[in-house]
């Protein structure tokens, strides 16, 4: 099972959210209401997955996940929220969000996101998906050094960014490409290496700028 932490302030969401977790499968570990409970929380409980909410009082979502990428934590975090403003979902990513999602998602899709995030995948909205690439394809965000050019990826790595794109896990990816977990994880690795990214988010949003990812 796996095991996540609800953030969100509204007590009933947490709950409701929680419950039907737990019924799909997933191990709710932990709850906060703001982004501040939301570390400590994270922190005693270990949790694979963090649901976080944006708009908070006191310590909001992007707060949260500026202090977690600070403290060079690497616990994948979804957001899931009733905000779908471009600025905000870019900033969100920005800030380390390795998914996002809305709050009128299904349960299964909302479990299917949980399980893509804990094997290592991205996801994001289908329903933001092209305004989102929009917006990327008309402002250049401060993806990597702009001073270190791009090197050029093999077809190998192209395919397996292609699927990063598509939120695929290390797993899922070993499997469409027949190829061992380890070497997926070098490949991605070397991506991240070459499109000047930190993690896989941003690479995937560097390559869609560059033209890399169509």
């Amino acid at each position: 099972m796996t095991r996540v932490v609800v953030v969100d302030d509204q007590a009933l969401v947490r709950q409701g959210i929680g419950t039907l977790l737990e019924l799909a499968g997933v191990e709710v570990v932990g709850e906060a209401a703001d982004g501040a409970e939301a570390l400590d929380v994270i922190d005693a409980c270990e949790p694979e997955v963090v649901l976080l909410d944006l708009r908070m009082p006191g310590r909001d979502g992007i707060w949260a996940l500026q202090q977690l990428r600070e403290r060079g934590s690497e616990v994948p975090v979804l957001v899931l929220t009733t905000f779908d403003d471009d600025a905000l979902v870019l900033e969100a990513l920005h800030a380390g969000a390795r998914g996002y999602l809305l709050k009128d998602v299904t349960l299964e899709r909302l479990t299917r996101a949980v399980e893509v995030l804990a094997d290592g995948g991205t996801l994001i909205a289908p329903t933001i998906t092209e305004r989102l690439l929009r917006t990327i394809r008309s402002t250049p965000p401060p993806l990597g050094s702009p001073e270190a050019p791009l090197e050029s990826l093999t077809e190998r790595e192209l395919e397996v960014l292609r699927l990063m794109a598509e939120g695929y896990g290390n797993r899922e990816i070993a499997e469409a490409l027949f190829l061992a977990e380890g070497t997926v994880k070098n490949r991605v690795s070397g991506i991240l290496l070459k499109l000047g990214a930190r993690d896989r988010t941003k690479a995937v949003l560097r390559a869609l700028h560059e033209g890399i990812l169509d």
